[in-house]
């Protein structure tokens, strides 16, 4: 029975391999000939909706067949597990012509005459970055007009089946398709793909890859820009070269073009910052040995005898400066006068980044014909679920029509709602980080007790101090609890953004960007913000201390400073995220993808359609790009926000993003289905976002300098409190640390033990002496300090914020070149529309129309001139 059964699935493959004359990878109809455009799939489950979901798909296929679309279904007999049935749809010349003038699609008109840039003195060498120019250039440069069905003439129209590019027919269909009607219910009248998508009438919607990405197709009509693609540009070995952005926006459309090309520029302004970084991380390398402050911190005779008070209350013991030795010379790394060198150049890189773009963004704006792009009506209709829910209606005002509308109390109900969650999981984060806080407190006494007391802990105690154990292990655990709050965030996020029922579509993504932008800047950087700026500032001193609920005391810093661990916290928290967002978005959709093909690999290449093969691969998702944004968003504010502390971030950054721009393309390429083409003038609200980051990186940078680093104390005793006119710098450390009389400490905090009987301890701050009429007050040094680190803030904010709104000014958005060629096309475009109306109103003169007039004639010619004088 089973070698029968066997048998006759060997007959029914046979008979579809004979039944099925065309190849695998074909993205045409039976026919050979009419292009498939789109391709939308059900299962046929016989369920209690069956009926219902029937009676959709019918009115559904026959509508769209009323809007000129042509349809060929594929039996689920056919399909691969025999249970799919695949709709392929193509849109025949008439409805694409009607469509592109509804959509005000550009079509070209004339090849372009403008002469090409002067060429670039440094090509010769940036030629082994460069691809070939077929594959940066596949086109022509045409100027362009928008399509009108009218005057089919004007355009060059060398071949109606190749004239719109594939990228343009899935545009056009899928705007027939997100606005087609498939009946009414519950007296309301239901349509678009989306509603049918989300009540499993169908399964799928998409448009067709071209081909496979590992070999081109064999039909020679199909251009096997996917191959292209995959062999130019996803691949890692190519990761020095440039990417073909025309050829992206050519096959995935303008949307996905315009982020390839920002994340593109970001990394190449990236390597400006890395070299400055490196070059001042080098300068603290190689200044380490000439430091004076480690040097006296290192030294038996002064850092050997200076006790210093416990670090922890009765568990802690007195302890010798010099045991920080190491950790204070790896501190000179970052704590150098190259940190405001380099704090003050990123303040002013950022403006250059962010003006440069919107010249880079400009002129891709020419390029792609987007000039006068104004967002799609597909971004601005009502959406599906805004209309499901919203039972009231009231007159558009614009249309003059009845639409749904939400009440404004509906509306003031949902905001508090959203606000108060809002509130709740931004103080949920707080919560978390300060339970990483009592973690630090908690377990510095274990570490200090347990290093102590350990010996084969000795060899490294010199490196590993309990300071830098608890930074190290605060820092995994705090990466571990954002990697954790991050899922959750994520789903509350669009919880909150579908509660709201925003009106259109482009405000649903708006304020879903600004919530998980949000929630993703305190989960990830608020850790950080308290090691920068709370850390080590309200300790008290020895037998007054401060204690967190009065039980913990608060912690203190490094006696060479609060940078270092800053640095350490930094490194884990942006390293952790940038491997672990590499390996969630290269490893996770190859898994998903090898499990849902391993069946298929097993039947003949003639079985496994191109349709299905799609059908097999991740969606892209309506919020892909919205993922990708808000991950180098973030990544944008590690390397702004607190740059002074870690010179090395961007050069970090870099090597992410070089991965990252190989990584979101192969996945895009191999593991996504063909996303829909859609528009996009700019970079959205993300534009504002960095514009804000660059603006608070400012004054976080200068905070980072004045409270965090030692620059500024170090500065003060060098002008003012020196002792050595030779040697300025040394009797810095004992001078930055004040004396205690260990007999004043409270009884029961004193240490347990004080074995070799020490009188006096030390602490990191300036106060008197126990023998001074201010005893335990802050000196007057310390005043000067302070007012040191206020003016330093006010004058490095001032500069640096003259320095960018000057550069801002001095660097125009739009290039010279660029405001000219787009004149240009625009009188050329007018010249060429206007010699067409002409003609025709001659020949209609000619041919006796009596509704052509000599008046009507004159007008026209009048106004050629007067576009021509202007």
């Amino acid at each position: 029975q089973q070698s029968g059964r066997k048998y006759n699935l060997f007959l029914k493959r046979r008979l579809r391999i004979d039944k099925r004359h065309q190849s695998k990878d074909s993205i045409f109809f039976r026919d050979g000939v009419r292009r498939i455009d789109f391709v939308l799939s059900y299962v046929d489950d016989l369920n209690k909706e069956w009926e219902k979901k029937l009676e959709r798909r019918k009115e559904f296929e026959s509508n769209l067949q009323k809007a000129g679309l042509e349809l060929e279904t594929e039996d689920k007999k056919e399909s691969e597990d025999g249970k799919i049935f695949f709709v392929k749809i193509h849109a025949p010349w008439e409805v694409l012509i009607t469509y592109a003038e509804v959509l005000n699609i550009k079509v070209p008109i004339r090849e372009n005459d403008i002469p090409p840039m002067v060429e670039n003195p440094l090509d010769c060498v940036l030629f082994p970055l460069r691809l070939p120019e077929k594959v940066m250039h596949p086109e022509p440069d045409y100027f362009t007009a928008p399509f009108s069905k009218d005057k089919q003439e004007l355009y060059l129209i060398n071949d109606e089946s190749t004239f719109f590019s594939p990228s343009m027919r899935n545009r056009i269909v899928n705007y027939i398709l997100t606005r087609c009607p498939y009946g009414t219910e519950e007296g309301k009248k239901k349509f678009g793909i989306k509603r049918l998508l989300n009540n499993g009438t169908y399964t799928a919607a998409y448009p067709l890859h071209d081909c496979q990405y590992w070999k081109k197709a064999s039909d020679p009509n199909c251009d096997s820009e996917r191959y292209t693609l995959y062999m130019e540009w996803a691949r890692f070995l190519r990761f020095y070269k440039e990417q073909p952005l025309v050829l992206i926006r050519k096959y995935y459309g303008e949307k996905i073009g315009i982020y390839f090309a920002w994340l593109g520029f970001y990394t190449e302004m990236l390597f400006l910052a890395a070299v400055v970084g490196l070059i001042c991380f080098l300068y603290g390398l190689f200044t380490m040995d000439e430091n004076m402050s480690s040097k006296e911190i290192c030294d038996p005779a002064i850092g050997g005898e200076i006790i210093m008070c416990p670090l922890c209350d009765r568990d802690c013991e007195y302890w010798r400066l010099n045991t920080t030795c190491e950790s204070s010379q790896y501190s000179h790394l970052f704590d150098n006068v190259a940190t405001l060198f380099f704090a003050i150049f990123m303040g002013i890189w950022v403006t250059l980044f962010l003006e440069f773009w919107k010249r880079r963004q400009a002129r891709l704006k020419y390029e792609w014909d987007l000039v006068d792009f104004e967002e799609e009506q597909q971004q601005l209709q009502l959406r599906p679920e805004y209309e499901a829910k919203c039972t009231q209606k009231k007159k558009n005002p614009v249309t003059q029509e009845m639409e749904p509308y939400l009440p404004l109390t509906s509306q003031a109900v949902r905001f508090c709602i959203s606000g108060a969650t809002v509130l709740f999981w931004v103080s949920l984060i707080i919560a978390s980080m300060i339970a990483v806080i009592v973690y630090r407190l908690a377990v510095y006494a274990a570490f200090a007790s347990l290093m102590e007391n350990t010996q084969t802990l000795q060899p490294i105690s010199g490196v590993l101090t309990p300071q830098l154990a608890t930074s190290v292990t605060a820092s995994c655990l705090n990466f571990v609890i954002i990697m954790i709050l991050n899922f959750f965030y994520e789903r509350i996020a669009i919880w909150i953004t579908d509660m709201e029922i925003p009106r259109t579509h482009m405000e649903y993504e708006n304020r879903l960007t600004m919530k998980m932008f949000l929630f993703q800047f305190v989960n990830y950087y608020s850790s950080c913000f308290y090691v920068a700026f709370f850390k080590g500032k309200f300790v008290g001193y020895p037998g007054a201390y401060t204690y967190m609920f009065n039980r913990w005391r608060n912690e203190e810093c490094d006696p060479a400073g609060c940078l270092i661990e800053l640095t350490t916290q930094l490194t884990i928290v942006m390293a952790g995220k940038q491997i672990w967002g590499n390996i969630q978005e290269a490893i996770v959709p190859w898994i998903c993808n090898w499990w849902g093909r391993r069946k298929a690999r097993n039947n003949p290449e003639n079985l496994y359609s191109r349709w299905e093969q799609d059908h097999d691969l991740q969606t892209f998702g309506a919020l892909g790009l919205f993922y990708e944004y808000l991950e180098m968003v973030i990544q944008f504010g590690f390397i702004t926000l607190f740059v002074a502390s870690f010179p090395l971030a961007p050069l970090l950054a870099l090597m992410n993003n070089i991965l990252e721009i190989r990584v979101d393309s192969w996945k895009l390429t191999t593991q996504y289905r063909r996303p829909v083409a859609a528009k996009a003038h700019s970079i959205g609200v993300w534009q504002e976002i960095l514009n804000g980051m660059a603006i608070l990186s400012v004054v976080t940078n200068a905070f980072i300098v004045a409270f965090t680093s030692d620059m500024i104390p170090r500065l003060v005793y060098y002008y003012a409190y020196f002792e050595n006119e030779h040697s300025p710098m040394s009797g810095y450390i004992n001078n930055s640390l004040s004396v205690f009389l260990i007999s004043d400490f409270p009884k029961g905090n004193e240490p347990k033990e004080n074995p070799e009987d020490f009188v006096i301890c030390r602490y990191r701050d300036y106060r008197y002496p126990p023998d001074h009429e201010k005893k335990y007050m802050h000196t007057m040094q310390f005043w000067h300090i302070l007012a040191a680190k206020l003016a330093f803030i006010i004058i490095m904010e001032h500069v640096v914020f003259i320095v960018k709104f000057f550069v801002a000014w001095m660097i125009p958005d739009v290039p010279a070149d660029v405001k000219a060629k787009i004149k240009r096309e625009k009188y050329l475009t007018q010249k060429i529309l206007h010699e067409y109306e002409l003609e025709k109103l001659k020949e209609r003169l000619c041919q006796g129309d009596t509704r052509a007039t000599e008046k009507e004639f004159i007008a026209t010619e009048g106004r050629m001139e007067l576009s021509r004088a202007m």
